[in-house]
């Protein structure tokens, strides 16, 4: 099995981390949390000839899901996730959007298929774990590839914080019992792609990460 590659396009005003994963043998990969800027993603996906099967979305926010709608007619694939908890969110994309004052184009949307925890997803011969972890939105999803010791996990855990939970659905606590159960069990060796900024290791938040501690 090749390694699995990522490639990261910041989106929007929000600068969301959209993440095109892609195995670099056989071409094939997925489009994860598409929040706008569609045709800067569709480049990216033509110039490096990439044949994407899915869009997968972390959770409803309109940074991480604005962009689903436009990018699944232009490609014709499904959009995976996240848990079925975020259909407020992402009926209410249009609106947000509105609100911020962003340019128009984004759309609400409703999933092909919705995950729940214990769910998997693939592409190729590249197999993720599915894990439901409500606290910075009700229905947010992680992905983890246990082959390759690498996740995905949205708004969930950042390098240096953890995803803010003043928005409507958001729970502090409950953010920091996902971590706890769900993101930190997974391993310390454990790199992982956010939605926004730089990744890291889960062992160096665990370690490091002012929001972790006593946990």
């Amino acid at each position: 099995m090749s390694m699995l590659q990522a490639g990261i396009i910041p989106v929007t005003a929000f600068q969301q981390n959209c993440t095109i994963l892609f195995d670099p043998e056989t071409k094939e990969g997925v489009v994860v949390d598409p929040g706008g800027d569609v045709p800067v993603i569709l480049q990216a996906v033509r110039e490096n000839d990439l044949a994407i099967k899915a869009i997968w979305l972390t959770h409803g926010h309109l940074d991480h899901a604005g962009g689903a709608k436009e990018l699944k007619e232009a490609l014709g694939v499904e959009i995976v996730g996240p848990h079925e908890d975020d259909l407020p969110l992402l009926a209410r994309i249009e609106a947000q959007s509105q609100k911020y004052g962003l340019p128009a184009g984004m759309q609400n949307v409703v999933p092909d298929r919705w995950l729940k925890d214990g769910d998997s997803v693939s592409f190729g011969e590249h197999a993720f774990e599915v894990y439901h972890t409500p606290g910075h939105a009700p229905g947010h999803v992680i992905y983890f590839n246990r082959a390759q010791n690498f996740a995905h996990l949205g708004d969930v855990l950042f390098n240096g914080s953890i995803g803010r939970t003043d928005l409507p659905g958001g729970n502090h606590q409950q953010l920091l019992d996902s971590i706890r159960e769900k993101v930190l069990p997974l391993g310390d060796d454990v790199g992982f792609i956010c939605g926004h900024g730089p990744g890291s290791r889960i062992g160096d938040e665990r370690r490091n990460n002012p929001y972790l501690q006593g946990i």
